[in-house]
């Protein structure tokens, strides 16, 4: 069955840097888009970052220029890179995928993983 892992969350201090990794089996990951989404408690969950099959990438306006999207192919593995991070960012972090395209819709997604927890303290 396919099954997302996400991992690299944690506590860190507002202005600090996170790298998260989503490692993926069970499908053919080069076929797949992968998202990022968020959600805080009492919140909605929301995009973030997405990577096409294509390595197309899109962004969330709240965290362009301080996120990276990039996938390894070989390692079946998506990452975000989160520098200059903020307490607003604090939220549980998934990963998800669909066939071929990024999308920034959360119904768009098939498969989804458990979560990772970011603390971004001020």
């Amino acid at each position: 069955q396919v099954q997302l892992a996400e991992s690299g969350g944690g506590l860190v201090q507002a202005g600090n840097s996170l790298r998260l990794s989503c490692a993926a089996s069970g499908l053919a990951f080069g076929a797949y888009g992968m998202g990022w989404f968020r959600q805080a408690p009492g919140k909605e969950r929301e995009f973030v970052a997405a990577i096409s099959w294509t390595r197309n990438i899109i962004y969330a306006d709240s965290v362009k220029g301080r996120f990276t999207v990039s996938r390894d192919n070989a390692k079946n593995t998506v990452y975000l890179q989160m520098n200059n991070l903020r307490p607003e960012d604090t939220a549980v972090y998934y990963c998800a995928a669909k066939i071929r395209d990024a999308s920034h819709e959360v119904r768009e997604y098939t498969y989804w993983g458990q979560g990772t927890q970011v603390t971004v303290s001020s």
